[in-house]
């Protein structure tokens, strides 16, 4: 109530700043100092100064509290923070705060360095927010999957930079040396360009250069996470003369694992056995991992048991395979025992143990039992990812409270989270299944002003929301943009377009969508 008492009075038009800021402030210290008002006041004022987008006052207000000893909280900092890398002379302010803010008490969580990772990647100052991601650690922040995505993705801007240099390299008639090449062909495998990477050591190979067992685990892992299980073999068997290693059978155990194919997994286990290698908790980790994504937790429990025999104690990554699994399974009360039993073990709970029991809890339409996980996860100082927000959104919305879906998306702007585009997929796709094309398109418009792309899956939402709603002028516009982003169209996305442009009797749009659709399944299975 006070909160917004003071926000209606901050976002009046023709307001003098100046003025208005020096008498609010003076009236605040008084009754802090004179009648002993409650700190949290002056947090509030300094949350809706920076939602009003007053940061200059706000930064005032800041320097003005530390001489009555009153230190605004680190979730309004985070605000801050966030609200100043909005724009680029913002993003150098919000790193020289988050610089000195330490020095009078502020203790920044894993949050905040998430802001200023997000800044200094912007800037193109990628190594200073690999060399803070490691500062991160020695002062004992978690880090999060935003945190290593935020450094990827500023890997990845600059990765075009890295192979211009490269071509101006060989340009100038120097050869690169074989650091160069593992250096280039570890960023493109981190980005997923593993094709690419494959390309980087054919030429490798031209230049008289031998990779090593670095080289090919490092590919034979890309190719792996990106589901190539035969590229990944025909690697490993061409580096068979170097003698591949623990690391390297293990990259390829987890390639088919990842693929489902456990058959094949359990081969080059037997066969790394054979060989003298002894396979450690990462390999039997990616076994149980691959056991569980096919519902075989039974055979996963043996593995457990099997491990343990050996000396070989599970870990956080292992316990959450399990879990995971016995989530799918509908085992929900045996995954709640063994997070428990987990606790005891002295492996504590992580984000992603809390993200998979809480989206198991979702799904069943179950919310109260998942905002419970979530508020047991934030007492122990846990942070949600992106992930743990979509999953609770997916749930909201499944169970159709999507005002509470609203809630969730401002809450998370509010804590300086930004949602993606999966966020707001989730709260249209439900609003396109209640006909309420107004609310999606209002959402989708909301989504691109605030900078998140939309995705493949909020155009087939769009396609097919469209579609519903006989709104086919709208439908062939996005069907249109679509194609020229390069984005492909599901089949449910074709068979609503060509419907209803049959059932509008315009039958040349539906049959030229009809050959589109028949020439993309033919690609896609020559693809496969």
């Amino acid at each position: 109530m006070a909160h917004r008492l003071v926000f209606e009075f901050w976002e009046k038009s023709h307001l003098d700043v100046g003025n208005s800021f020096d008498r609010f402030t003076e009236r605040l210290i008084y009754t802090y100092k004179d009648w002993g008002a409650h700190p949290r006041v002056f947090d509030v004022f300094f949350l809706v100064l920076v939602e009003a987008g007053l940061l200059l006052e706000a930064g005032k207000l800041f320097d003005k509290l530390l001489n009555y000893g009153v230190l605004v909280s680190v979730d309004s900092c985070n605000l801050f923070l966030a609200r100043l890398s909005n724009s680029f002379d913002g993003i150098k302010t919000g790193i020289r705060v988050f610089r000195e803010y330490p020095e009078v008490g502020v203790c920044w969580n894993t949050v905040s360095y998430n802001i200023i990772l997000h800044s200094l990647c912007q800037l193109g100052r990628v190594k200073e927010a690999h060399n803070l991601v490691i500062q991160m650690e020695f002062r004992g922040n978690v880090l999060d999957v935003v945190s290593y995505s935020i450094i990827i993705d500023g890997y990845c801007q600059v990765e075009g930079k890295v192979l211009k240099l490269m071509e101006e390299l060989q340009r100038k008639g120097l050869k690169p040396n074989q650091y160069t090449y593992i250096s280039i062909i570890s960023l493109l495998c981190k980005t997923g360009r593993v094709v690419e990477a494959g390309q980087v050591l054919r030429e490798m190979k031209n230049q008289r250069i031998f990779p090593d067992n670095v080289v090919y685990t490092t590919l034979i892992s890309g190719f792996g996470k990106s589901g190539n299980v035969s590229a990944e073999y025909k690697l490993f068997d061409e580096m068979k003369r170097l003698e591949p290693d623990e690391v390297t059978y293990t990259a390829l155990i987890d390639g088919y694992c990842k693929a489902r194919k456990m058959k094949e997994a359990f081969s080059l286990h037997n066969q790394m056995v054979e060989k003298g290698l002894t396979p450690n908790v990462v390999t039997y980790t990616a076994l149980v991992d691959g056991l569980c994504k096919r519902g075989e937790v039974d055979i996963a429990n043996e593995l457990l048991h099997e491990m343990s025999e050996k000396g070989l104690q599970p870990n956080v990554c292992t316990y959450n395979a399990l879990i995971n699994g016995l989530c799918k399974v509908g085992n929900i009360e045996q995954a709640v025992k063994l997070m428990e039993e987990m606790d005891l073990a002295g492996f504590y709970p992580d984000t992603i143990t809390y993200t998979t029991l809480m989206d198991a809890y979702c799904k069943m339409g179950e919310m109260a039992k998942a905002h419970e996980l979530l508020r047991i996860m934030l007492d122990k100082g846990l942070q949600p990812t992106i992930v743990t927000f979509n999953v609770l959104m997916n749930g909201l919305c499944m169970s159709g409270m999507l005002e509470d879906g609203e809630r969730l998306i401002k809450w998370m702007l509010d804590k300086g989270i930004m949602p993606n585009a999966t966020t707001f997929n989730s709260l249209m796709k439900q609003h396109c299944i209640r006909n309420n094309m107004c609310a999606t398109t209002e959402i989708y418009m909301r989504m691109c002003a605030q900078g998140v792309m939309p995705d493949c899956n909020t155009y087939n939402i769009l396609i097919k929301g469209h579609c519903k709603a006989r709104n086919m002028k709208e439908a062939w516009f996005l069907h249109k943009d679509i194609v020229e982003k390069g984005f492909s169209l599901t089949d449910a996305s074709y068979n609503a377009l060509i419907k209803g442009f049959y059932k509008r009797k315009k039958f040349v749009e539906a049959r030229k969508l009809f050959e589109e659709m028949r020439t993309w399944v033919h690609c896609r299975k020559r693809d496969i």
